[in-house]
């Protein structure tokens, strides 16, 4: 039966419930393989020769600020664009390049947009069924079923998509994609445009949903915290290149450079110079390995290397604002040297108030140094 038009608000107030787990249906993965992959449009220059593989069975996440590439290297691996220069392969086999283009419909692999591309007209079980056209009649109902079955929505099966909020799109969108058991699936930015709340439990059911079918998949987003959640493995791109690619806690804490530092923390930035490998600064000296001589520096310090001490120990500050984020509190800490206050994020049973006077410790364990003439 239908829920009729005030379904969505309904599904607001309570998290969507998913279908038992295991029972996704397995794909059989494939490689994925870009060399030396570029795009143009016009004078802009998209991808910058961009080479990356990709196991079969991992789950990568392209991550960048927007106009970086990420969502033009996912429609190139799709067949929807044709690369200016490069190659794409898919368990070895050339799809793109060298006077070579496999169109999308026959290279196995699903796309999920990211305002879901549902057909307005088609119910959702016909929505679902519209990818499994080279299956007979009853064996796309029986596979488009199933894949409803396990994002929670099979008793939906007769509605249409307005009838529907835009976390069950969402669910639909994800069914229609994992219906076909493709060897790869890319998704682009598959859940920005859901609530904080209702994002986290559907992000978490589908990448459930992604093991369980084990195809290799990318997903796109600008999002760090939702790539170090999700992937086995987050490329940063930046300008059309890959900047830096490897397991989350080795971009958190190993950065290539200033700009993928930041991309991971809203650091407490300061300025110093290279003297004999180190750098002096109002809030302490920090080794500097690999910078020259008298080069320009920043200290780069995450807020929860801040350390708030009762005053008379370590270096003298004063608090500025403090604020109650329910895990941790957000000082502002004024130091004598520096032009702004430092940011702590602290859990600390010592909590003074605003104009306190306090002793500031620094964790060296979470300081990073890096040229200022980094990017």
């Amino acid at each position: 039966m239908s829920r009729g038009p005030a379904a969505p608000f309904r599904d607001r107030l309570r998290l969507p419930r998913f279908g038992q787990r295991g029972t996704a249906g397995a794909s059989i993965p494939a490689e994925l393989a870009f060399e030396g992959v570029v795009q143009t449009y016009g004078p802009v220059r998209a991808l910058d020769g961009v080479t990356l593989a990709i196991a079969p069975g991992e789950l990568v996440c392209l991550l960048g600020h927007s106009g970086c590439g990420k969502t033009t290297l996912l429609r190139i691996a799709a067949g929807v664009e044709q690369p200016a220069a490069g190659q794409v392969r898919l368990d070895g086999r050339v799809v793109s390049g060298e006077g070579i283009f496999l169109p999308p419909e026959r290279r196995g692999v699903g796309l999920m947009f990211q305002d879901y591309a549902l057909f307005p007209h088609l119910t959702i079980l016909e929505n679902v069924t519209f990818g499994l056209r080279s299956l007979a009649a009853g064996d796309a109902e029986i596979a488009a079923r199933r894949a409803l079955s396990r994002v929670g929505l099979e008793r939906y099966a007769a509605d249409y998509p307005h009838m529907l909020s835009g976390g069950e799109q969402q669910r639909v969108a994800l069914a229609r994609s994992i219906a076909p058991r493709p060897g790869v699936l890319l998704m682009d930015e598959p859940f920005s445009n859901l609530d904080r709340r209702l994002r986290d439990a559907v992000r978490d059911e589908t990448v459930a949903i992604l093991r369980e079918t084990g195809a290799t998949t990318i997903v796109v987003t600008h999002d760090p915290e939702e790539a170090m959640r999700i992937a086995d493995r987050i490329v940063l791109m930046r300008a059309g290149q890959v900047v830096q690619e490897g397991p989350a806690e080795d971009l958190y804490r190993r950065p290539v450079d200033l700009f993928a530092a930041r991309f991971f923390c809203d650091f407490n930035e300061v300025e110093g110079v290279c003297r004999n490998g180190r750098v002096s600064t109002p809030i302490g000296i920090f080794p500097a390995p690999g910078l020259e001589e008298g080069a320009a520096a920043v200290v780069c310090l995450r807020p929860q290397g801040v350390r708030l001490r009762a005053p008379g120990f370590c270096l003298p500050g004063r608090v500025v604002s403090r604020r109650f984020l329910g895990e941790v509190d957000l000082v502002h800490v004024a130091v004598q040297g520096l032009d702004r206050p430092l940011q702590a994020r602290t859990r600390e049973s010592f909590r003074p108030d605003e104009g306190a006077d306090v002793g500031v410790d620094v964790d060296s364990n979470e300081v990073l140094v890096f040229a200022a003439s980094a990017p």
